[in-house]
């Protein structure tokens, strides 16, 4: 079980699946006020997290999405991959987790098998270091946000990192939706916020 509700007084800006022209115009014109932390959850341009973490200043965590395919070792350039991994933010310990559920055999796609092995091979590292505050993914998990094509159905696997490990904000993308605030991006799932952050949003933590 996670007992890990605190308040973390933290701004993270959450960006995922295509850049979104007014944060970069808030970025260039320098009205943005800047985050303590940014997150990709997937299927944005390397170069433009670059762009994010040379802008802002900022420490950038990143997975990749299914459509990510020119990711290397060193591009984005100044940006951390935290896929299979529990990152460590000041108060925050964040669980990665990439890709989309197997649909044509492409980069980045798991079955709910697959993606089930890499949770359970984390289970020592979440153990040691606390427990999790925020899983970031580029797919929903199943019935929650997701939808019916195979391709963009989410996990049953991550419906399961929930109820085990009742992390505080689950934040994803891949699911396209033109949001008019920023509760409709928001599903209450027990004690977790899942969060559709398709575009970008700003999170209070």
């Amino acid at each position: 079980m996670n007992n890990l509700k605190t308040p973390h007084k933290l701004k993270i800006l959450t960006v995922s699946d295509f850049i979104d022209k007014s944060l970069t115009k808030m970025i260039e014109d320098k009205t943005l006020d800047p985050p303590d932390l940014i997150i990709s959850c997937g299927d944005i341009e390397p170069e433009y997290l670059s762009f994010l973490r040379d802008r802002l200043d900022r420490p950038l965590f990143y997975i990749k999405g299914n459509h990510d395919i020119r990711y290397t070792s060193s591009n984005p350039v100044g940006c951390e991959n935290i896929h299979g991994r529990v990152a460590r933010f000041k108060s925050l310990n964040i669980l990665g987790l990439e890709g989309s559920l197997w649909y044509n055999g492409g980069l980045n796609q798991y079955t709910d098998k697959e993606m089930k092995k890499i949770i359970f091979g984390m289970w020592f590292s979440i153990w040691r270091k606390g427990g999790i505050h925020m899983v970031v993914t580029h797919a929903p998990p199943r019935h929650i946000h997701d939808a019916e094509d195979r391709c963009h159905m989410g996990f049953e696997s991550f419906i399961k990192l929930i109820n085990k490990r009742k992390p505080e904000y689950f934040i994803h993308g891949h699911i396209h939706k033109d949001f008019k605030t920023h509760d409709e991006r928001v599903t209450n799932f027990n004690s977790t916020k899942v969060i559709n952050t398709c575009g970008f949003t700003i999170l209070e933590v």
